[in-house]
Order: structure tokens, then sequence, then C-alpha cells
């Protein structure tokens, strides 16, 4: 890789807690964010938590409070929850509330404004006579016109991941009071996305590396025809419009908030104390932009940002779209009002952080709908990342740390089997680099414990346990190359398992160094300390776990 790499992750909306179903489809941002830095690129990881919108609205008004006081406590739980606990590695996590966002999603309106790209027009608008005011596209719901999904929102339905507009939908209903609305007259701003239609089946065509379930999904769109579509709503929350007579209005989240890639961009270089850093991200062809979000932001990403950047010219387009499926709980959609959801903020009380790293990657979504499954997560866990990987890791270190607290040296001149599992480790480098670059990150990390795997055969036919008694320095060239392959198996674990592979090093004292992506040069090890990486996850612990979801998805 070693080039310039935006990496640009899908902005949760701060409007509740995150589940796991976020998780799954941010996971691999910071997969590519971490790689893309040990190869020696200079990477820019970004992303913010979106605190505009009806979302954030509806439940504020729900408990009669501010938006405000929303987004800011969901904003800072989001920040523990993935920066703190599942160690994303953001270079810049914002919101879209500071000065700077405005100003850029602003600048933005109003150049294509003036290019004739965005218009006024005025329409007809659900109107609630109940709740006495316009309802933005979250505040309507109704039956999807093209799958018939009964909860479809009015910009979109979560079925099928279709774009709406409110006037689509059948039986439409208010979602705050469930009334029927009626239409009255209201002026709004509109992209003119059908001036981009073209252009964009023609970007899209030509892309490489994009998801497949986005490149399909997206020209099937595209040869449709896209209409243009309402980018203003009849709201106080949000970014104001930037022209005089519309003080009731707002630049709406779904324009917003994907101007928050470049908002946020900026907002990184000014605080490096250089304003136009981000220019070498944004306006440099060589450089590679990965946007990673759910299969339900596909079209935002692969057909909006596109054609805003289009109109606003000059900057960088999307390079690759990895964009995932859907996640279930136990073959059922997640769903907060029917307690049928695991939340991060719950999940990393009980669970280490890393075993949910493992799982989501090991079984997410990453070209299918996958399930998340309690049975499953510790069968995996207890049988892959602690039976193979964390068991050879701590078995060749506590032996090392017993037996030799000098430390081993790596042999002069290596036997068939030592060479044949050193070739293996060095494959392994290369066949990561090509999955994680390919966004294929279950392949990726299934190439890890593969290594692992073949370093526990190593170890049990080499046997050091029996030949220390008959051959000590045989033992120590046996062991050598174990650990040897631990310093392997810490920097191909790294992208995918940050806090593991700080472990492993520190174990092996060289926790503060930096990552490099590549076949360490064969040294002599002192193994500092040796524990075990992770702790096993027993039967009755995750059958509590689901007879407690189970009584409070019935309400008891």
């Amino acid at each position: 890789m070693n080039k310039k790499v935006l990496v640009a992750a899908a902005w949760p909306y701060a409007n509740g807690s995150l589940h796991l179903g976020h998780v799954a489809a941010l996971l691999g941002a910071d997969i590519i964010a971490r790689y893309a830095r040990s190869v020696g690129s200079k990477v820019l990881f970004v992303s913010g938590s979106d605190c505009h919108g009806t979302p954030i609205a509806v439940e504020a008004d729900k408990l009669g409070v501010h938006p405000r006081e929303i987004a800011e406590k969901f904003h800072n739980e989001f920040r523990q929850n993935l920066i703190d606990d599942l160690k994303f590695s953001y270079d810049c996590y914002t919101t879209t509330t500071t000065e700077n966002h405005r100003q850029v999603v602003q600048e933005i309106f109003t150049k294509l404004y003036n290019d004739g790209l965005i218009y006024t027009k005025t329409e007809n608008l659900p109107y609630c006579p109940s709740c006495k005011r316009f309802l933005p596209d979250r505040y309507i719901e109704g039956e999807c016109p093209i799958c018939h999904f009964d909860s479809a929102r009015g910009d979109q339905c979560d079925e099928c991941g279709n774009l709406l507009n409110p006037d689509q939908l059948l039986k439409p209903r208010c979602k705050l009071c469930g009334k029927s609305p009626e239409w009255r007259p209201s002026e709004h701003f509109y992209l003119r996305l059908s001036a981009f239609t073209e252009r964009l089946r023609e970007w899209v065509e030509k892309s490489k590396g994009w998801r497949t379930n986005a490149k399909q999904f997206t020209l099937s769109v595209l040869k449709k025809g896209i209409p243009d579509r309402a980018i203003t709503r009849d709201t106080d929350w949000g970014v104001p419009i930037p022209f005089p007579g519309y003080e009731n209005k707002r630049i709406y989240v779904w324009f917003e908030a994907l101007c928050g890639y470049l908002s946020a961009s900026k907002e990184w270089a000014q605080k490096q104390g250089q304003e136009n850093l981000w220019e070498e991200f944004w306006l440099d062809e060589s450089a590679v932009h990965y946007y990673v979000h759910g299969k339900d932001n596909i079209l935002f990403h692969t057909v909006v940002w596109p054609a805003i950047l289009l109109g606003f010219d000059g900057l960088h387009l999307p390079d690759r779209i990895v964009s995932s499926e859907y996640l279930t709980l136990e073959k059922r959609q997640f769903s907060k009002s029917r307690n049928w959801v695991i939340l991060v903020k719950d999940f990393v009380q009980e669970f280490d952080p890393e075993t949910l790293r493992y799982y989501l990657i090991a079984n997410g979504p990453e070209t299918t709908d996958a399930d998340f499954s309690w049975e499953n997560y510790r069968a995996r866990i207890n049988s892959e990342l602690i039976g193979v990987f964390g068991n050879y890791i701590h078995r060749v270190l506590s032996f090392v740390k017993a037996n030799f607290p000098g430390g081993v040296s790596f042999p002069a001149t290596l036997s068939e089997l030592q060479t044949e599992i050193l070739n293996a480790a060095q494959r392994t480098f290369l066949n990561v680099a090509k999955a994680i670059e390919e966004a294929r990150f279950r392949d990726g990390l299934g190439e890890v414990i593969t290594l692992a795997t073949y370093g526990n055969r190593y170890i049990n036919n080499v046997a050091p346990w029996s030949t220390i008694k008959k051959n000590h320095s045989r033992a120590e060239s046996d062991l050598a190359i174990a650990v040897h392959l631990v310093r392997c198996l810490a920097i191909l674990i790294h992208p995918f398992l940050p806090a593991t592979a700080e472990k492993i090093n520190h174990s092996l004292g060289a926790d503060k160094s930096t990552i490099v992506w590549q076949y360490p040069e064969p040294t002599r090890v002192i193994v500092k300390e040796a524990k075990p990486l992770y702790k096993k996850i027993e039967e009755q612990t995750i059958a509590h776990q689901r007879s407690f979801r189970l009584l409070n998805s019935k309400g008891l």
C-alpha cells in the first residue's frame, strides 16, 4: 500500500447506544487504518457522531429535553465504546455540531446552489395536525411501495434499502402520535441528483475494489434514474441554511452528515497546526479512499456523496466501498423497541472487547447476512481464539520463561521443519496484506489463526519438554523458532486485535515499539512475562445472557 489513505467510517446516529450491528459495520475501518499505518502509508482515519437529524429530535421529544443534550450524551458514550473499549484508532472522531462542520457544510451548500445544482421548490409535505408540525423523514412511517415493509421511513426503507420520499409511503402515519398526516405546501432546497446520473453510472462501472452488494445495488438504482431530493427540512435542529428567510428550516442530515468526512479532515488538519494538510488526502489523485459502512448506507456513499463531490469539483471520489450486510441476534433482527439487542456498553462490562472484535470479524456480515449466537460466540472464542491462538502464545512464552530466563537465540542453521514453519510465516504476511487491502477481513484473520495452528503442530512435533532433558541447545533452537513465530503473530494480529498484539509485545519487552508490517529480523528474545491472553467463557455465563435477554424481549 504505502501511500496516502483516507479511511472514512460511517457516523453513528447519536440517538441511542451502539449495538453489535453498528460495530460489525464499522470494524473494518479500523483494520484498514491500522494495517495501512504499519506498511508506512500516511493515514487519515475520520468519523464522528451524527448529532443532527430527526432521530435525535425524536428521542429528545420523548424525553422532553433539548436535542443537544441527547447528542452530547451519546457522543461521549460512543467515544468510550469505540475508542476506549474497542480500540478504534481514529485520527479524528468529532461531531456534526462543531463550528468547523457548519462552515464546511454551508460552503458546499452555497457553491452547489450558485452553480445551479441546488434549487428551491414548493411541494406538499406531510403535516400532522395533531402534533401541529411538519413531519421530517423520520417522523413519518408507512408501507414501502417497493417491498411493502410496513415500517419504512420517509427517507429510506431499511428492509430493501431503497431511497424514498414521504409521498411514496403507503398508509403513512405520524411516528409521534400514530395519526395520518395531511399534506401542506412548504418550500425547500433540492439537490439536482438527476444531473449526475450518467457520470455516476460511468464512474461506478469503472470502479474496482467495491463490495459486490454496493456495486450491484448502486447500478440497479442508477439504471432507473435518480430523482432530485430535498436536502432541507422544517426543523430547528441542524446546520442553518446560509441564506436569509429560512430561519425555521435546516440543511438535512443525509446531505449535511456526509460532508462530515471533509469537515473532520479539515478539523484534523487544524489540530495539527497545518490548516491545509487535509489537501494531501483530498486533492491527490494517487490517494486511496476507503468508505466503510452498513448495507443501509450504501446509496448515501455511492450516489449522494459522490454527486456532492462532483458538484463541488476537484475533490477525490471514493475508491473502495466496504459495505457490510446485516447482523442478526439469535436469528432475529436487532430491535431496541422489543429489547432484542446487545448494547456495546453492556457487552464490554461482561466480556473482553477483543473477543467481540474477533467474533465480528470471523463471523461478521462481510458479504452475507450473519447471526450473533451466544453459543456460537462461546464456542468459537474458546476453540479458536483461546484454544488455538492464545494457547500457542501462552504455551511457548511460559515454557521459555520457565526454562530459558536469559532468553533464546535464533539458530545459525535451520532444520527442514523449522524452515517450513518460517516459510509459512512469510507467506502469511503476504496473504493477510492482500486480504486486508481487498477488505476480506475474515480471510485475513483466518490466515493468522491457520499460522497459529501450524505453530501448535510444530511445538507438538519438536516436543521441547522432552528434548530439553536430552539436548538443551536443540530445545533452545526449537523454541527460538517458536518465539520468532510469536513475534510474527503479534504483528499479524495487530490490525484485527490491537490490545492482544500489545499484550504479546509487552511479554516480549517490545510493547513501546511501533508495529511495522514486515517479517521480523531474527534476534535473541527474552520473555519478560507469560500470562494467558484471554479468559475462557463459561457455559453458565452464556446461559445467563440468553435467558436474561429472552426475558427482556418478552417484557418480563
